[in-house]
């Protein structure tokens, strides 16, 4: 039994390096794709809204496909259906295509998300949060890969489809995760379907996962243009600059596994939050040098690593999780992910790349501010209050 468990974690972090790939191929490369339509950095922006977007709708029918379907099989669709995205990506030449493309890209990862992040808590229960931040460590490795990658051909001739197809070469094998049987939904979930969800802590839970999908997504995809608007440097030393935000996140994961073991949640997420607002400040006040946006970059990085994980956590401790909740998570996470970067693509090009710091202290704030509500209205909340099962 332990090493079937061991195997399935496993499965689990090579998706997640999979769709950490998938991810992080968009900022790098979002220049040329704009070459490749013929649209301005407006219009472009809207790749990330439509990713988004399909994330979000599909996250609404993440209970029946995984209460229906063989939870693997679907997370092994899902990885099929991003390869295939990331080898068609490169080869579009319509605007519109494109963004339907993106969105059916957000729809597999949304729904790949969501099945990970159910599945692990139902393989490790209480002792899942190490391994959940050792999840999004993995994410982190392939955000890392892809600003590397794209680092090594964005100078050459079709270099942006080989990056494409050797992103996608690398996505495919994780498809085997169907080898393996899913974990069965937890005893005490079964056993408590008369319950009640307690749909304001929900929504606030929601609310810190939308803080942190915009401060990651736009930032993420971003900071490349943002390099290049303010000449601070050429294409490669702006794809080496997105991969050191990833690895930043990369090197934050990492050390929030034992962290994850000492500190309580919300006190991990509140060192998260100060740290990131910390880092933009820091950028902020010294636009335009490359000193400050390689120092903040890196501990913008690093603090909202374990945002994700060690908010999933939290809400382990205060909800019973199931792939319905997972799913509504995913819902804001994804409001996140699809409002910031439309919102910092239009200040680009109404106000500036300077907004692109003050901008993402927004969410920053919210996120504290709700954090200051959860302590002090949920903090005696040690057991479960969320026992419906979809």
């Amino acid at each position: 039994m332990e090493k079937l468990k061991v195997a399935t974690t496993a499965a689990y972090y090579a998706a997640f390096v999979a769709m950490g790939i998938s991810q992080a191929s968009l900022g790098p490369t979002l220049p040329g794709l704009a070459k490749n339509v013929g649209v301005d950095l407006g219009m472009i922006g809207v790749l990330f809204t439509a990713r988004a977007l399909g994330s979000l709708l599909i996250s609404a029918f993440s209970g029946w496909a995984y209460n229906r379907l063989r939870g693997h099989v679907v997370m092994a669709m899902m990885i099929l259906g991003m390869a295939v995205c990331t080898v068609m990506t490169p080869f579009l030449r319509d605007y519109w295509w494109l963004v339907a493309l993106l969105f059916i890209t957000g729809a597999c990862q949304g729904l790949l998300n969501i099945g990970a992040n159910t599945f692990i808590v139902w393989l490790h229960g209480d002792a899942v949060g190490p391994l959940m931040n050792g999840l999004h460590f993995f994410f982190g490795v392939g955000t890392l890969i892809t600003p590397i990658l794209v680092a090594q051909f964005i100078l050459r001739q079709n270099g942006l489809t080989w990056s494409y197809l050797l992103m996608a070469l690398m996505i495919m094998p994780t498809i085997l995760v169907v080898m393996i049987p899913a974990p069965s939904i937890p005893d005490r979930t079964i056993q408590q379907r008369n319950g009640q969800f307690d749909y304001r802590l929900i929504g606030l839970v929601a609310l810190i996962f939308a803080c942190y999908g915009g401060i990651a997504n736009a930032y993420g995809g971003w900071i490349f243009t943002y390099v290049l608007q303010l000449h601070l440097g050429d294409a490669t030393l702006s794809a080496y600059l997105n991969a050191l935000f990833w690895g930043g996140l990369v090197v934050g994961r990492l050390v929030a596994i034992p962290l994850a073991m000492r500190l309580k949640s919300q006190t991990m997420l509140w060192l998260d939050f100060l740290g990131a607002f910390a880092s933009l400040i820091l950028m902020a006040t010294w636009v335009g040098s490359l000193i400050p946006i390689l120092t903040g970059t890196t501990l913008l990085g690093f603090f909202i690593a374990s945002i994700y994980p060690t908010t999933m956590s939290m809400a382990g401790r205060m909800m019973l999780i199931n792939s319905k909740i997972t799913g509504l998570f995913s819902i804001g996470s994804s409001l996140g992910m699809m409002l910031m970067p439309w919102l910092v693509g239009q200040l680009f090009v109404t106000v500036g790349p300077a907004s692109l710091m003050v901008s993402l202290m927004v969410p920053a704030i919210i996120a504290m501010a709700i954090l200051t509500i959860l302590a002090l209205r949920y903090s005696s909340k040690e057991v479960p209050v969320l026992l419906d099962e979809p």
